[in-house]
Parts: structure tokens; C-alpha cells; sequence
């Protein structure tokens, strides 16, 4: 039994990057994806309607884009000692991500992190399809998750933390007993318990009394 459970986003949350616009870069699809993403911010389209016309941008890329994209990724700052302070403090700690297992599972492994969940793209001899299998990762997928790692944890949902920036996080923050917006776009300005504008994860520990 845990005493209490943190989860956090991935994309511009856990990392810097936006795994997606790195793939794109890849397939040389960047423009169209920005676009795509542009309207579902703008609620044309969403979440997973504008998943699926991403990621349909990178059929064709080998796998090896996987290794390619992962030097480019960079873990934000304060994460180890997030990480670190909550583990040492009987906590739990996880991420949930509409990103890409096959980017993130490599970064999860080497933080140590108790849990993680994201979206699968779908692969055919050694090439991407274009497509994605198994459930899709979108905000109430997020919620979902959150309420499983809770239970599984033994944590009750008051003492669950969740930390994001974008429109999809917001169905998690709700349910949390603390939802924390980082470098969080409009909606979640609006909505989030608390506010953090410096890139540093960190900055989490003072909430949670686990630092002065």
C-alpha cells in the first residue's frame, strides 16, 4: 500500500518534446500534423479522430525511427528528483500518455517509474502502417487509468496528484485530489488547483510537503 500516487503527462509534461512533431519530422509530415493538431486545439476535431490523422502521416517510416526520435528526446527538468523524493517519501509514480509506447517504454524503464500507459502505433514487417492497435489512450482513458493505479495502489483518489498542460489531461485533474497544471495551455489555467510556470518538476514536492 502506497501512500499516495503521482501521475503525470508525458508529452511537454514528463518531457520536453512532443513525440508526434518528432516522428512527423521524420516522415516529413510536421506542416500537416501542426495543422491537424491546430484544429483539434481549436475543437474541429477530436482527440482521437486527430490521433488517427497523425499518426496516418507516418506510414511508411521503418521502425528504427523509434532509436532515431529517442536522442532527440529530453526528459524536463527536476524529474529524477520528483521521482526520487516520492519514492523515498512511500509513494507511487506514473505517467499516461496519448504519445507512443515504443517512445516512451525506454524512458520509463530508465526513470523507474511504477506505471505507465500509451497509445501503440501498428507495425507490418518492420514498417509503420500508419495505424494504431489496441485501446486509445484519450482524456477519459487518462481518468480510467488514473482511477485503476489508484486502486491498485490502495491509494484513495484524495491523496492522488495529477500533473499535465493540455485539454486532454483535464478529465484526470478532475477526479485528483490535487491537479496541477505545468506550463499548462488555457483550459487548464482555468481549471488546475495549482499553477507551475517554471519548466521544473520539482517544483511538485513542495505541494506534497515533501520538500520546503
Amino acid at each position: 500500500m502506497a501512500r499516495f500516487l503521482v501521475l503525470l503527462d508525458v508529452d511537454s509534461t514528463l518531457i520536453e518534446n512532443e513525440v508526434i512533431e518528432l516522428l512527423a519530422a521524420e516522415a516529413g509530415s510536421l506542416a500537416e500534423v501542426e495543422s491537424i493538431t491546430f484544429r483539434a486545439m481549436n475543437g474541429e476535431l477530436d482527440f482521437e479522430e486527430s490521433l488517427r490523422a497523425r499518426v496516418a502521416t507516418l506510414k511508411g517510416l521503418s521502425v528504427s525511427v523509434f532509436e532515431t526520435v529517442s536522442r532527440y528526446v529530453t526528459v524536463t527538468t527536476g524529474v529524477e528528483e520528483l521521482i526520487d523524493t516520492v519514492r523515498a517519501a512511500s509513494g507511487r509514480i506514473a505517467v499516461v500518455s496519448g504519445g507512443f509506447h515504443e517512445v516512451l517504454d525506454p524512458i520509463a524503464e530508465r526513470l523507474g517509474l511504477d506505471y505507465w500507459r500509451a497509445n501503440r502505433l501498428e507495425v507490418a514487417e518492420g514498417l509503420l502502417t500508419g495505424g494504431l492497435t489496441g485501446p486509445i489512450i484519450d482524456a477519459q482513458a487518462k481518468a480510467d487509468t488514473l482511477r485503476e493505479w489508484a486502486a491498485d495502489s490502495e491509494v484513495p483518489l484524495s491523496n492522488t496528484i495529477a500533473v499535465g498542460d493540455g485539454a486532454n489531461d483535464l478529465p484526470m485533474m478532475a477526479i485528483a485530489g490535487l491537479a496541477v497544471g505545468f506550463d499548462a495551455k488555457a483550459p487548464v489555467r482555468d481549471l488546475a488547483g495549482v499553477l507551475i510556470d517554471v519548466r521544473d518538476l520539482s517544483q511538485v514536492l513542495p505541494l506534497m510537503g515533501l520538500r520546503g
